[in-house]
């Protein structure tokens, strides 16, 4: 929406035509603001979801040349220009995506110099990445170092990508190509370097999740309903098809939280749903201390870089709602799993 309104408020001013289609979008922007509030308003009455609001802010003007270099490494996480270890392709493929990241650079810079002549288009999806990009550099949602920023923050700049790539092909690409060999050389090229890469993806084993071995041991040991913290929860109930049920908590000042993302949910509800056991990390946000107000457990195992706490009585019967209008904050992505053991703690 934003844009929107500043790419057709421009050239609606430029050509100083209020009646113009630039200005129809203009008004179209503007109105779909309160537009989407009244369809939230009556979908919540209807019973649809309850979503929680960001917790966006502006990060401290000091942190902002750290962001510059974090969202760098987004953008290349984006592009795949990082050369990650594992690539099929390995350094060509790294130099393939570089070259891409390149072009739409190309792409962008040549709408910004010929911005007058630059069609509504390609000036929306211009000022689109860098309104992304700005707001991104000035968030607390870009993370705190680059490690952070790039296994958990690029997604917030995806718009960049699709933009990026239509700018490219602008700018690289002739608007008109008349002969046949050119066309033809033009079309095999733009196949070989789509397909490639998608064949050489295709031809990979696929990956085994890291938390593959704690949902097996779950459901060997008949741990079938707990609690965990964000990283560990959700995944693990995936990685089982649902034969094992872990539920996210929150930590904070002590307590343990129900989180509120989307709406209360009803599988906290202790009359129906019976927990006895927690997954504690050990190189995450949520050790086995911060569950040390729930108890003593019956039983402690480590399962590779994870700590299953068991216990004899309902979990759910202790937590407590996440109080009204404040976010659950998430943890930070955990770091790389142990190789998987299990040894008997106590």
């Amino acid at each position: 929406m934003p844009a929107v309104v500043l790419v057709c408020g421009y050239r609606a001013l430029a050509a100083r035509r209020l009646r113009s289609a630039d200005a129809a979008l203009v008004l179209a922007a503007a109105a779909s603001v309160p537009l989407e509030s009244l369809l939230r308003a009556a979908m919540r009455h209807l019973g649809a979801y309850t979503m929680a609001a960001p917790g966006a802010r502006i990060s401290p003007m000091r942190q902002w040349p750290h962001h510059v270099i974090t969202a760098w490494a987004d953008i290349r996480v984006l592009f795949g220009a990082t050369g990650a270890p594992g690539s099929r392709l390995g350094s060509v493929g790294a130099a393939f995506a570089l070259v891409c990241l390149l072009a739409a650079i190309f792409g962008l810079v040549r709408v910004a110099w010929t911005w007058r002549a630059a069609s509504r288009a390609e000036q929306l999806l211009a000022v689109a990445i860098v309104v992304n990009l700005g707001l991104f550099l000035v968030s607390v949602f870009l993370g705190t170092g680059p490690a952070s920023a790039s296994l958990s923050a690029s997604h917030e700049i995806a718009v960049v990508l699709p933009c990026g790539a239509v700018l490219a092909a602008r700018a690289c690409v002739p608007a008109r190509i008349t002969r046949m060999p050119q066309a033809a050389l033009v079309v095999a090229a733009t196949a070989l370097a789509a397909l490639v890469p998608l064949a050489a993806a295709a031809t990979r084993p696929p990956p085994i999740p890291p938390i593959a071995p704690l949902a097996a041991w779950l459901q060997a040991h008949g741990l079938t309903y707990g609690i965990a913290g964000y990283w560990d929860a959700s995944v693990t109930t995936l990685q089982s098809g649902g034969r094992v049920q872990i539920r996210e908590v929150v930590i904070k000042n002590g307590e343990i939280l129900v989180p509120i993302w989307e709406a209360y949910p009803p599988w906290y509800n202790a009359s129906r749903y019976d927990a006895r056991f927690v997954v504690a990390d050990r190189v995450g946000k949520y050790p086995v201390a911060v569950f040390k107000h729930l108890g003593k457990p019956v039983a402690t195992y480590q399962v590779a870089r994870w700590v299953v706490l068991v216990y004899r009585t309902n979990l759910l019967q202790q937590l407590k709602p996440y109080p009204a209008g404040l976010i659950p904050p998430r943890a930070s992505p955990p770091g790389d799993p142990q190789s998987p053991g299990l040894r008997q703690l106590s």
